[in-house]
Formats: C-alpha cells, sequence, structure tokens
C-alpha cells in the first residue's frame, strides 16, 4: 500500500522542495500550511508519517504532536529553525521520534522517512517464538507492535518501541547510549545522551511499577532486568 506523508510546514518553497522528493520515492504527500489545518487533515486520512514543523500559524507544532499523541502513534518528524537542545528534548518528551534542524538537506530527510516507515511498516515475520517478547508481565508483540503491561495495553511511540524492544531482546546485557543512537537513529544522527535519556525516562512512566525492570548503569548504558 503506499504510504501517505503529511507535511506541515507554512514556508511554501521548503514544503514543495519535500514534497518532491517524496513523490519521486512513490509517496503520497498531503500537505498543512498551519496546526488546525494539519489535524483536520490527519482526522481525515490514514497518514503513515508527519513532518510537523514548529514555528506554525494559528496552533505551533508543539500542541499538534501533543494532541496526536493522545490518538496515535503515528511516527513524528519535527522540524525546527533553532538548535536549541532544550527544543530537542521537548519534542522528544511529547513523542517526537525524530528531529531536524534547518535548514537541512531534503536527502537527509528523505533517508529519516524511509527509515521511520521501513521501521515502523515492515512485514514482520510469523514464527511464533519470534514474534513475543515476554518478561515479568511486559509482553511486547512486534508484528502488530504492540506492548502490554500485567494485561493492561500501552500505547508507545515509534522510538519508544524500538528501544525496549532492543533492550528486551538483549536481557542483562548493557547497552550503550551509543548503541541505542547506532540502532535507533542511525550513524547520522547529530543528537546526543540526553536524547536517549529522554525516551528512557518516557518509556519508565509508561511502564509504571515495571520501570525498574530498565536499570541505568553508572557511566555504561542500560539494561533490562526482568524476570525468565
Amino acid at each position: 500500500m503506499q504510504k501517505k506523508i503529511l507535511i506541515v510546514e507554512d514556508e511554501d518553497i521548503l514544503r514543495e522542495i519535500a514534497k518532491d522528493y517524496l513523490l519521486n520515492e512513490g509517496y503520497e504527500v498531503l500537505e498543512a500550511v498551519n496546526g488546525n489545518e494539519a489535524l483536520a487533515i490527519f482526522e481525515k486520512h490514514e497518514v503513515h508519517l508527519i513532518i510537523l514543523d514548529i514555528m506554525l500559524p494559528e496552533f505551533d507544532g508543539w500542541s499538534v504532536c501533543r494532541r496526536i499523541r493522545k490518538s496515535s502513534n503515528v511516527p513524528i518528524i519535527m522540524l525546527t529553525a533553532r538548535e536549541d537542545e532544550d527544543d530537542t528534548l521537548l519534542g522528544f518528551q511529547l513523542g517526537a521520534d525524530d528531529y531536524i534542524t534547518k535548514p537541512y538537506s531534503p536527502p537527509i530527510l528523505l533517508a529519516r522517512v524511509k527509515r521511520l516507515i521501513e521501521s515502523r511498516y515492515a512485514q514482520a515475520g510469523h514464527v511464533p517464538n519470534e514474534d513475543n517478547l515476554i518478561n515479568n508481565g511486559i509482553h511486547v508483540h512486534l508484528p502488530s507492535r504492540t506492548l502490554t503491561v500485567d494485561g493492561e495495553n500501552i500505547n508507545l511511540t515509534y522510538t519508544e518501541f524500538e528501544i525496549l524492544t532492543y533492550l528486551m531482546q538483549n536481557p542483562g546485557i548493557i547497552i550503550t547510549r551509543e548503541q541505542l543512537i547506532i540502532k535507533i537513529w542511525g550513524y547520522e544522527f547529530a543528537g546526543d545522551d540526553r536524547t536517549v535519556n529522554s525516551h528512557i525516562r518516557n518509556l519508565r512512566n509508561k511502564l509504571g511499577d515495571k520501570a525498574n525492570c530498565i536499570v541505568t548503569v553508572i557511566r555504561a548504558g542500560y539494561k533490562f532486568e526482568g524476570k525468565a
């Protein structure tokens, strides 16, 4: 199925450039020039990924991201003209999956889009013992990318799901922040350890009583310590 990308950008030139690159790769593109329009389009269409500018008229990108995350885990790439690390961390805290600072290279944006699309919507295999990760009441179902904790459904963003899956697939093994960055975002990612810390904090909050399964190893990284 052709994937739909929603570009939310009020600068016409930037929006058109991104649109052209995405169309050339075979994606269907929807466009919005402000936050209210973006939310209206999102409600009417099945959107597979959102490219979301922060500085928007009427309803800013932070507000759009916060509103969408109440009902959907669709991958979100946020765009900003500022190089403020606090902006980056706020975006991740609100549930963004990736973050690109303007001016950016369109091929880099396209690469980020393809990575998220392919990872999020790839068809998983159906070997029963490879479909599920179950440990200490935490149940990850890989084909549907869903999580339950003691039977309760928990909504994770794309990035939170990837981090939890990576840790659970390597129980008891220390995973460094660098390993997480390379695994989740790729070698070209320009973020730092604080980005990883922010996602881990969000993930622990969602795990509730099971948060202590993700252990911080000082000056080393993280590891998953559950029960067999």
